[in-house]
């Protein structure tokens, strides 16, 4: 079905419907690329991103005002070269047809699951790393035998227009294509027929952009973060569990759809985790306005939200702890220091809504099954981080929460585990991408049964009382008993 033509207003808007349609036609011409060639354009993307390094590291920190040069280091190149370093390892494996059980009633017969790719994938990319974000679901797309369109962040243009310089200089406008430009862009992107839609962004765009898909039956993948609980056991030390939290929850200044948006505390440990957490922070972070290791908010916009949460929870009781070692000012800069809410309640906004930036609300529990019913009270979170040596304690969160992900003693790192699945749940999102997961949601599984030379369907065919379909009764009859049920303890 084609799209309505969709009229932009804005200056330079690119022909969105032209680039889709080029790519569907170049689908019909090559439907399922081969090892070789989704090697290839790995292998572009690749050193790609060995080559234009420093040129990533400079275009989003002049995006961010200031991002720290190791955070983009690990948080967009890095990962990265692991993601398409892990499927140029196991594609060969992934992309063979995976022979299935054969049932009586088909034989003789064989049975296989072939795995194809979509077509055309519509990626649009957020602002907060507006790298990884962009290509970590390309990698997957590719290695599936996809090919894509990006919407690149209006929120990071430097960064959007370098990308969109280095993916047309690695492949055709039919293989992969990035396009810029402001919302209205991105409505019309979000409203074409691709064969699959990956967004990241809030779950409130999320739906919009969900709603938007449906009117073309195009599958999504959502990623939408939520509000992600960090809960810290009564026997964990207060000392280890700030520190893990901390890394956590300062890198990229707290703008990380899977950053520890509140730490759940033990109510005697509060004020211990809060002193520790403000020390290893200053450690960390001994200056803030010329700190180039302090990543500064992307927009006025952002940070004016930001400072009108907090505005909110001390208006309204709350007690605000800014982490400023040295008391500086940063009024000229989009920089804002880690800050810490005690005392909130849910009628602030600080615990109702996504936070995104560098504010740490901990709330105190008195029992561990309260901390799990506060969890489970609230929209399933993208992420759980949890800290307890305990194994079979830990093994019990686990199981008695719901969320995209899960890190014990730790913070984000999941995300960097390119053999589990990312994804959300729920109001954080659905479908996945990294890993077999990644390969599996951009390929259709086609069931494909073969038939030789002997029809086995004319010997039961009617009229119905014949001898074959008789014994396959019988046979069945024998094979699938009544079970007796036992009762589960």
């Amino acid at each position: 079905m084609a799209a309505p033509h969709l009229k932009i207003a804005e200056e330079n808007a690119p022909d969105l419907e032209a680039l889709l349609l080029a790519q569907k036609k170049a689908c019909l011409a090559d439907p399922y690329p081969s090892h070789a060639k989704r090697i290839e354009r790995l292998d572009k993307l690749h050193n790609a991103l060995l080559d234009n390094r420093a040129r990533i590291i400079a275009a989003i920190s002049q995006d961010f005002s200031n991002r720290a040069p190791a955070e983009t280091e690990l948080a967009e190149i890095m990962t990265l070269l692991d993601g398409i370093g892990y499927y140029r390892k196991r594609l060969k494996k992934l992309m063979k047809p995976q022979n299935r059980h054969v049932p009586l009633t088909v034989m003789p017969a064989s049975v296989q699951v072939q795995y194809q790719p979509l077509g055309v994938i519509g990626i649009v990319v957020p602002w907060n790393f507006p790298i990884f974000l962009a290509l970590s679901p390309l990698v997957g797309a590719l290695a599936a035998g996809n090919r894509a369109m990006l919407k690149s962040s209006e929120f990071a243009p430097a960064t959007g227009d370098l990308l969109k310089e280095i993916i047309a200089s690695l492949y055709d406008e039919d293989e992969v294509t990035v396009v810029t430009g402001g919302v209205e862009v991105a409505t019309a992107f979000t409203a074409l027929p691709f064969d699959h839609l990956v967004f990241t962004g809030s779950t409130q765009v999320g739906r919009i952009v969900m709603k938007a898909a449906a009117e073309n039956l195009t599958p999504v993948t959502l990623e939408l973060g939520g509000k992600s609980p960090a809960i810290v056991h009564d026997d964990f030390p207060m000392e280890e569990a700030a520190a893990r939290i901390a890394f956590g929850k300062c890198f990229n200044a707290g703008q990380i759809c899977v950053a520890p948006d509140y730490v759940l505390c033990p109510r005697g440990k509060v004020e211990a985790f809060a002193s520790a957490y403000a020390a290893i922070v200053a450690k960390r972070y001994p200056e803030l306005r010329d700190n180039k290791d302090y990543t500064a908010i992307i927009t006025e916009r952002q940070k004016a939200r930001l400072e009108a949460v907090l505005l909110d929870a001390k208006e309204k009781g709350a007690e605000i702890r800014p982490i400023n070692p040295k008391s500086e000012d940063l009024s000229g800069t989009r920089k804002m220091p880690m800050t810490m809410v005690l005392g909130a309640s849910d009628d602030m906004l600080v615990l109702q809504d996504e936070i995104f930036g560098p504010i740490l609300p901990i709330v105190p529990y008195d029992t561990l099954d309260e901390a799990i019913a506060y969890v489970n009270g609230r929209d399933r979170p993208l992420a759980l981080y949890y800290f307890d040596w305990n194994k079979d304690r830990a093994g019990e969160m686990t199981k008695r929460t719901h969320s995209g992900g899960v890190c014990i003693n730790d913070t984000v790192s999941h995300v960097g585990a390119d053999d589990i699945p990312f994804g959300g749940i729920g109001p954080s999102g659905m479908g996945h991408y990294h890993g077999k997961e990644g390969f599996l949601n951009f390929s259709k599984a086609k069931g494909v049964v073969r038939k030789g030379k002997i029809d086995a369907a004319s010997f039961v065919a009617p009229p119905w009382d014949n001898f074959m379909f008789r014994s396959l009764k019988t046979i069945q009859g024998l094979r699938f008993r009544r079970r007796k049920i036992k009762p589960a303890k």
